[in-house]
């Protein structure tokens, strides 16, 4: 009878099982080195994540949103809810009184972070849910179990748990993925909207980082949580050495007519230039250029602008050329590069060149 010995792997933020063929008569191992278990299931996972329809890029398919671990054929186990692989114990980014910035340092608030995105993304805002996120109340999706989700937290504001004891509110998130991190499992989720590719290919030597998922709740949308969240990805860029921030941001309305005004200001005065130019992907993109740059009234397309991409602009970013609809979330989403050597001296000065300002 054959006996095999099974280990448990861990990169960051995934568990895997993994099964060690014993070797044969001879010694010699057998097959190609240790097997995954499930391998078969995660190559549907990676197929499903890369598709667009709405199981594969919204279903929650890993480890995170539906804490299942693969442990042998046909039997899974509930995963560990303690603390993520790879996120020091002191994961603080800084604070301003009771409000500090920090990573989700366990699975379980990565989950009260996804519930955060619900409440904002399908409670106040128009973003329609399937079945299972209607179940869990939680905006999940595969990139999750590969980001590291910043939060603010109110240290006044504590929050009680069934079991444990009392928790500070999570107010604010943002998710980051880290190319290092993208390269090594599904790529980016920008990549299903444009063409971020063609940018990697032509800047190989620098290090890139995906912001996603921002979001804040109405009676934290103040100076001071967004100062932190800012400080809080800006001490997560120097720890990193990033040299490029990305992503898709949303203006609400899934009608381009009615944003031709915020669109073409955006196509005329915040164009990426060649080098750092992303296209939206084919059969998708929307043409931004609506109105002529004469007919234009800048401080009206300011004020149609949210404040995330109004911030972005502050900062010193680009934007890619077309939008995306996203009838799921019922934004239409524009993508935003912003190189870090481009960052206005203005606010490198004010949070600190080594993000001393706010600085636990």
């Amino acid at each position: 009878m054959s006996c095999y010995r099974y280990a448990f792997v861990m990169e960051p933020s995934v568990f895997r099982a993994i099964r060690i063929d014993p070797p044969d008569s001879s010694g010699t191992p057998r097959g190609n080195g240790p097997r995954r278990l499930g391998e078969r299931r995660m190559k549907t996972v990676r197929t499903q994540s890369a598709s667009k329809n709405l199981v594969g890029r919204f279903l929650p398919v890993r480890h995170l949103p539906l804490g299942q671990i693969p442990l042998l054929p046909g039997i899974t186990v509930k995963a560990p809810v303690g603390r993520l692989v790879g996120v020091p114990t002191d994961a603080s980014l800084g604070r301003i009184g009771p409000l500090e910035v920090r990573l989700a340092r366990t699975v379980g608030e990565v989950k009260r972070a996804q519930a955060l995105r619900y409440q904002v993304f399908y409670e106040e805002m128009a973003a329609v849910a399937d079945a299972r996120t209607l179940i869990t109340r939680r905006d999940a999706d595969p990139f999750d179990a590969l980001c590291d989700h910043i939060l603010v937290v109110d240290h006044d504001a504590m929050t009680s748990r069934k079991f444990g004891r009392a928790e500070p509110r999570i107010v604010g998130t943002y998710r980051l993925l880290r190319q290092e991190v993208a390269d090594r499992h599904d790529g980016f989720y920008t990549a299903g909207e444009y063409d971020i590719q063609s940018l990697l290919d032509r800047k190989p030597g620098l290090n890139f980082l995906e912001l996603g998922r921002s979001c804040v709740l109405p009676p934290y949308r103040t100076k001071r949580t967004v100062e932190l969240l800012w400080h809080g990805i800006w001490t997560y860029v120097l720890r990193h050495r990033i040299d490029v921030m990305f992503g898709c941001a949303s203006l609400e309305g899934t009608d381009p007519h009615r944003l031709a005004l915020p669109l073409s200001f955006l196509h005329h005065h915040a164009r990426a230039p060649d080098e750092w130019r992303v296209k939206a992907i084919a059969g998708q993109a929307v043409d931004m250029n609506r109105m002529s740059r004469e007919a234009l009234d800048p401080k009206q397309a300011l004020h149609a602008l949210p404040p995330l991409i109004k911030g972005y602009l502050r900062l010193g970013a680009y934007v890619g050329d077309g939008a995306v609809v996203d009838h799921q979330f019922g934004t239409t989403d524009v993508c935003i590069v912003l190189p870090v050597s481009g960052i206005s001296s203005r606010y490198v000065n004010y949070y600190g060149a080594d993000a001393s300002r706010h600085a636990a």
